[in-house]
C-alpha cells in the first residue's frame, strides 16, 4: 500500500474513532440531561402518553393532578388551588417550559425515573401504561392558605412580597409564598400559541410574577440583621442579655468621615447605654451598629455564614440540573480595602443596611436556629415519592446544616426575642398561651421608594419549637415591619391550630 493511501487510511480510523467515542459519550454522560431537558419535544409529547403523577399535601389534598382529555394530548395538567401554590409547585408547560417541584421532580412524576423501572418492565407484558409516581410536599394546607391571603390583602399596600414557614426540628417548609404570584393552569392548556401568549404575558410584567422572592430575591433585612449581631456577641461569652452596651441618640463610627447613624424614633434608647435585650426589643440602631464594630467585621461575617449567608449550594429540592436552587444571602465586604476594618461598613452592615442582602428563606432559617437550640437543618419540601401502588419509593430525612450558637446563647437569644414580641416592636405577632419571639426590619430602599418591611420569629411551647417564619413586604413604607409581624402571627396561628395545639 502506498504512503497517500496509508495515510488517508489511518486518517479515517481515526475519524471513525473519534465518532465512536462520542456516540459512547453521548449515551453514557449525556443521554440524561438530553433526556431531562425541558426542550426536548420528543421526550415531553412522550409523557402526555402516561398520566402524570399527583403532587399532594400531607393530608392528601391534590396541588396538582392530571385529567383525561378527548384529544391529542391525552392528559391535561391541572392546578386546583391555583395562584397560592405556583411559586412553589410550578407549572408543566405543553411548550417544555416547566418550574418549581413539577421541574425539579419531573423523572418521578412523568414515570421515568429509575425507582419505577419495575412499573416499566412490567408494562411490556400487560401493555398498559401505570401513571407517573406522586409526590407529597411539606406544605400545610392552613399555612400556606393564610400566607397567601394574607400577603395579598396586607394592609401596609404592598403589591409584592414573600412569606416562609419552618419547622425548625427538621427544616420542612411549611409555607412558601411570593406574590404577585400567577395561575400555572394557564401554562399547561394544549393550545401552544395561547400558552405560549400567557407566558409572555407573565414574563413582561414589571412585577415579575413568576420571580419567587422567597428563595431567588435578596433584600437588604434591616434590623433582623440584629439577631445574628446579637448572636455574635453571645458566642463571645463576655455578653449577656443584661450585659450593658453603648446607646445614644447618635454615632459616628468614624469622626470627621462624614456619616452619623441614628435611632429610628427620638425616644428609642437615648440614653448613653442599654442592656443588650433592650436594645434588640427597642431596635436600638446606634448599640447595635457600635456593638458590630466593637465585635468587627470578621466575627459578623462568620456568624452570619454560620447561619447559613454565602451557601451557593443550598438547594431545597432535586439533583443535577433540576435543582430548586436558593440565592446565596450576602453580608458584603466589611474591610477599607487593606484588610482592616472599615467602622462606616461594619457599623451600616450590622444593622442590616449597605451590601447585606438575604432572601426571605435564609432570615426564616435564622429564626428556626435560634428555635431549634442552634441546630440549623436543611429546608426541603418534598416529604416523600410514591410509588403508583402507593408505596413509599422515597422519603426525605432531616439534614442538620450545622450549630452556629451553642444551646445556650440560643436560648438567651430566645429570651431577647420574645421580649421583642412581648415588650417591644413585635407585638403585633403575639399569641396568646405561646411563647412568640421575633424581631422586626425596617430597610431603607432607594430614596423615591418605601421602605421594605420584615419580620422573622418563631413559635413555642413549653420551650419547644412548634414553627419559625419570615415575612417580608417590599417597599411597603411606614408601618411595613408592623404588618408583617400581624402577617407572621396569623401564620403561626394558622399552624398551630392545624396541630391541635392549645
Amino acid at each position: 500500500m502506498n504512503a497517500p493511501l496509508r495515510r488517508a487510511g489511518v486518517v479515517i480510523i481515526a475519524l471513525f474513532g473519534l465518532l465512536f467515542i462520542n456516540l459512547n459519550y453521548i449515551q453514557a454522560y449525556k443521554a440524561d440531561s438530553y433526556r431531562t431537558n425541558e426542550h426536548n419535544a420528543r421526550v415531553l409529547y412522550s409523557e402526555y402518553e402516561r398520566e402524570r403523577g399527583r403532587i399532594l399535601l400531607p393530608d392528601g389534598t391534590i396541588v396538582a393532578e392530571s385529567k383525561a382529555t378527548s384529544d391529542n394530548l391525552k392528559y391535561l395538567r391541572s392546578y386546583p388551588l391555583g395562584a397560592a401554590y405556583a411559586q412553589i409547585i410550578g407549572y408543566r408547560s405543553v411548550n417544555g417550559g416547566a418550574a418549581g417541584v413539577e421541574r425539579s421532580q419531573n423523572d418521578f412524576l412523568s414515570g421515568n425515573a429509575a425507582a419505577l423501572f419495575g412499573d416499566r418492565f412490567k408494562e411490556m407484558f400487560t401493555g398498559s401504561r401505570t401513571p407517573g409516581g406522586s409526590v407529597v410536599v411539606t406544605l400545610s394546607k392552613a399555612a400556606q392558605q393564610t400566607a397567601y391571603t394574607q400577603l395579598m390583602n396586607n394592609k401596609a399596600g404592598a403589591k409584592s412580597g414573600a412569606a416562609v414557614a419552618l419547622d425548625p426540628r427538621t427544616g420542612a417548609i411549611l409555607a412558601m409564598v411570593s406574590i404577585p404570584s400567577y395561575d400555572p393552569n394557564t401554562q399547561t392548556v394544549h393550545d401552544t400559541t395561547a400558552a405560549d401568549t400567557a407566558y409572555k404575558e407573565l414574563e413582561s410584567n414589571k412585577l415579575q410574577p413568576l420571580f419567587n422572592r422567597a428563595i431567588s430575591g435578596t433584600y437588604p433585612p434591616g434590623s433582623t440583621m440584629k439577631v445574628i449581631i446579637s448572636a455574635a456577641a453571645l458566642a463571645t461569652g463576655t455578653y449577656t442579655p443584661q450585659t450593658l452596651i453603648p446607646a445614644g441618640e447618635s454615632y459616628t463610627p468614624v469622626q470627621g468621615g462624614g456619616f452619623t447613624i441614628h435611632n429610628a424614633e427620638e425616644e428609642i434608647c437615648p440614653g448613653a447605654q442599654a442592656t443588650l435585650i433592650q436594645a434588640l426589643t427597642e431596635s436600638c440602631n446606634t448599640g447595635f451598629a457600635q456593638l458590630g464594630v466593637t465585635l468587627g467585621g470578621d466575627k459578623v461575617t462568620e456568624m452570619a455564614r454560620g447561619f447559613g449567608f454565602e451557601n451557593d449550594e443550598l438547594t431545597i429540592d432535586g439533583t443535577g440540573n433540576l435543582v430548586i436552587r436558593v440565592a446565596a444571602s450576602q453580608v458584603g465586604d466589611l474591610s477599607n480595602g487593606n484588610g482592616a476594618d472599615d467602622p462606616n461598613k461594619v457599623a451600616q452592615s450590622s444593622i442590616g443596611q449597605l451590601n447585606v442582602r438575604e432572601t426571605p428563606l435564609q432570615d426564616a432559617m435564622v429564626a428556626a436556629a435560634v428555635a431549634n437550640g442552634g441546630q440549623l437543618m436543611k429546608p426541603y419540601v418534598v416529604q416523600r415519592q410514591l410509588a403508583p401502588d402507593l408505596t413509599v419509593a422515597h422519603e426525605t430525612d432531616a439534614k442538620e446544616l450545622g450549630r452556629p450558637i451553642s444551646g445556650q446563647v440560643a436560648a438567651d437569644l430566645q429570651t431577647m426575642m420574645i421580649s421583642v414580641v412581648a415588650n417591644g416592636t413585635g407585638r403585633k405577632a403575639q399569641i396568646p398561651g405561646f411563647q412568640v419571639g421575633g424581631k422586626t426590619g425596617t430597610a431603607q430602599n432607594a430614596t423615591d421608594k418605601g421602605d421594605h418591611g420584615w419580620f422573622i420569629g418563631f413559635a413555642m411551647k413549653d420551650g419547644k419549637p412548634i414553627c419559625a417564619v419570615a415575612v417580608f413586604l417590599e417597599e411597603a413604607g411606614k408601618g411595613g415591619s408592623g404588618e408583617a409581624a400581624r402577617i407572621s402571627g396569623e401564620i403561626m396561628k394558622s399552624i398551630i391550630a392545624e396541630k391541635g395545639l392549645k
